[in-house]
């Protein structure tokens, strides 16, 4: 591998950007390809995270994805959070967790988590939202989660979801709408959140929303 195909993989990480590098196995030649170049072939293997051989008119080449590590950014230290983070940290998501409450936000109750005791609007922009973290807001509380959604819209986030009843995303909706958002971007937000397969309890919420952001990861949309 040459050194400026390993400097861009390495800029790309660090900056947490998604490229593939071509290697033509015919010749050894190799060249990369970022997500936001990627057709809809290639961009189906980002979103699957699937390495593998690609053929084309000029022969075979080795496609080998290199994915920033997926994220999940919970606002809301709430109870539904404490059932999410297991399951995320299963699929391999790097959690953190984010509420300005004290009396929530302890590590007593988030052990082995990154947890912030902060408000969203002041941790996001340090934080970054890209296209390999997905985010959840789960506080009810407007104060807290209309701030933090509000930059989640202008992220390249892959998956948004807003804990409440319609009656509440509706109000949620009306309130982003006032903020200029259209339609199309508050269309982002899964909101009542989770997949409706008639979830009860907190545990069951919980697959709901991670089933519908696995969704949003693999299939798009």
């Amino acid at each position: 591998m040459k050194a400026e195909i390993l400097n861009a993989i390495l800029n790309a990480r660090k900056n947490r950007l998604s490229v593939a590098v071509f290697t033509e196995l015919s010749s050894g030649l190799q060249h990369i390809v970022a997500r936001a170049d990627a057709d809809e072939a290639l961009d189906k293997r980002f979103r699957f995270d699937q390495s593998g051989i690609e053929k084309s008119e000029a022969g075979e080449s080795f496609v080998a994805i290199h994915n920033p590590p997926l994220r999940l950014v919970i606002i809301g230290a709430v109870h539904i959070a404490q059932s999410i983070i297991p399951m995320a940290q299963a699929a391999n998501y790097d959690v953190t967790v984010i509420d300005p409450r004290g009396a929530f936000a302890t590590g007593a109750r988030f052990p082995g988590v990154t947890l912030i005791e902060d408000w969203p609007q002041d941790v996001l922009p340090k934080l970054g939202l890209d296209a390999r973290t997905g985010f959840v807001a789960l506080t009810h509380d407007p104060k807290i989660d209309d701030p933090a959604l509000d930059l989640a819209l202008r992220s390249e986030v892959f998956y948004i979801g807003a804990l409440g009843s319609k009656k509440t995303q509706a109000s949620r909706m009306e309130r982003l709408k006032a903020s200029g958002f259209d339609e199309a971007a508050l269309a982002r937000i899964h909101g009542p959140i989770g997949l409706k397969i008639g979830a009860v309890g907190a545990p069951e919420i919980a697959i709901s929303i991670m089933a519908e952001m696995t969704q949003s990861l693999r299939l798009g949309g």
